[in-house]
This record gives structure tokens, sequence and C-alpha cells, in this order.
């Protein structure tokens, strides 16, 4: 039997893909603001309605499990709005100049660079994306790691999108090759960006506010390994501006014990991932099953 993906599929990618570009054409039209503005009105209205609702609060009530109900609908509501505004801003990422103008404050870019080649460790904040392009611009060889869309055609899209604002060098996420990509790339005194937030079905078992959560275990090994710093980042905004900042690097045992070692860092990669969620919990990626499927089945609401 052929591995070719089925007529139908292909053609279900096709119109995905006309529709992506045909969006991608309208948002030329208009300012940087008023787009962002504009999907985060969309998704406020829209995003309810959808099944990722469920999720997101679930995770929410998980996270949260004192917070009133009212104050868990606030959350929502502001939620989908930095949603909807990071989906409608990433066709125009590459407007964003980093380092020129008042949309983006940097702050900590002396850590970045007093730790380079480093191994930067964040979380789906904000708009991710702006980070990327922080990174990218700074004038530091860097390394973005990354995830395939199951679509193809937009798989090349978004890749294409994100070198339209400087990353240049694109590593897929999982797999021998993408490691050994990120080993020799920190050899060859390159930076790597990982986002280490989401569920990884073949990481470790790491408590996520209280909750057991698979997480990935690749930036942690890589520093034990390399000895090269472990470095967190994260990214906030107001409205359609941004503030992105670098932390001091995470401190690492190496006892020798490696596993050990490993559960120890990959711990403190997800507190620091917890703290920043706690400062601004509107801005981080709740539409994504964190937590294990049967937690979301169960009904927590209050």
């Amino acid at each position: 039997m052929s591995s070719e993906p089925k007529f139908a599929r292909k053609l279900g990618w096709r119109l995905e893909a006309l529709a992506y570009d045909t969006v991608g054409l309208i948002l030329k039209l208009f300012p940087f603001n008023g787009i962002s503005a504009f999907g985060g009105w969309l998704l406020r209205l829209i995003g309810p309605l959808t099944s990722k609702h469920h999720i997101a609060r679930t995770g929410l009530e998980i996270a949260f499990p004192k917070k009133a109900k009212d104050e868990i609908n606030q959350i929502l509501k502001e939620q989908w709005d930095n949603t909807g505004r990071t989906f409608a801003e990433f066709p125009i990422t590459h407007r964003v100049k980093a380092f020129e103008g008042e949309r983006v404050t940097i702050k900590g870019l002396d850590i970045f660079k007093a730790n380079a080649p480093a191994i930067i460790v964040t979380g789906h904040f904000a708009n991710w994306e702006i980070m990327a392009t922080v990174l990218t611009q700074s004038g530091l060889p860097v390394r973005i790691t990354y995830r395939k869309i199951n679509n193809p055609y937009i798989d090349a899209r978004v890749r294409k999108q994100r070198e339209r604002y400087g990353t240049k060098f694109l590593v897929q996420k999982s797999g021998h090759k993408g490691g050994r990509e990120l080993f020799e790339a920190l050899k060859n005194g390159e930076s790597i960006a990982l986002l280490n937030d989401q569920k990884f079905n073949t990481g470790v078992n790491i408590p996520f506010f209280g909750e057991e959560a698979m997480t990935a275990q690749g930036a942690t090994r890589l520093a034990l390994k390399t000895g090269r710093p472990l470095l967190p980042m994260a990214v906030t905004r107001d409205g359609a501006n941004f503030t992105v900042t670098f932390y001091e690097p995470i401190t690492l045992e190496n006892t020798g014990e490696r596993e050990t070692d490993v559960i120890k860092g990959v711990t403190q990669v997800t507190q620091f991932i917890e703290e920043r969620i706690r400062e601004t919990p509107e801005q981080w990626f709740w539409v994504h099953r964190r937590w294990p499927k049967s937690l979301y089945k169960k009904d927590v609401s209050r």
C-alpha cells in the first residue's frame, strides 16, 4: 500500500494553505496594531465556542484550584485575546524590528551575550515568535528548534515566514538527527533555543502545578553534556507591544548520577515556566492539552 497521502487529505491541505495565503494577503493591507487588536477581538468572540475552550478552562482550574469562577472566566477571556493577537500577528512578524523603535523592549540582553553560546529555554508566552525575532536579530548566531506542522504546505509557508524575520536555521524538534544538529551547533559557537512547556510523550514525568506532566528533557541533557549555560527567557505583551527578558542561567547539579541530575534540571526549568505563568496567566497557551487526557475528562469546574 502506498504511503503517499490520500487525495482527499492532499486536497484538504491545499485548501488550508489557500486560506492561509488569503488571510496573509488581507493582513498586509493593515497596520500591526490594528491586525493585533482584530485578532484578539475575533478569538474572544469565537474561541469560547470551540472545543479548545474546555481544554483551556480545565488547564486553568488544574493550575489555579483556589481561584474563583469569575476570575477563571476573566483569565479565559483574556487568554483568548492573547491567542487571537498572536495568531493574527504571525503573518506580519517580519515587520517587527526588535532593536528599532518601541515595539519591543529587551531586558537582560547582556546576560545572553555573556553566556553565549547558551541553551535557551522558554515557553509559549504572549507571542513567542517575538522571542525568536529578538534572538535572530541580536547579531549572535542562534538555532531555533521547531516541530513540523502536519500540513506540509502550511509548514513550508511558516518556515518561509520565519526566515523573513531573520530565522535562518530551523532544527526539527525531535529525533536523533535534530539532537546531533543541536550538539554540533553548540560546539560551533551557536546558541540554541527550545520551547520547553508542551507535552512530550517521550519525556519525563515532572510535577507541573502539582500534577504529573510529560516534559521534554533534551535541553537539560544538552546542558549537562556540553557544560553550556541553561538560559531562561520569556516575553510578555501590552497590547501589541512586548517585553522580552533574559534571566540568569539555571544552575544545574552535575553529580555524576546523570538521570537524577536530569530530573532535577527539568524540574527547575518547569518551575521557571510555572513562575512566568503565575505572573501573567492570561498570556500562556492554555489551549494545548498539557496534562494527561484523563484530567480533561473530569468535571473540575466549580
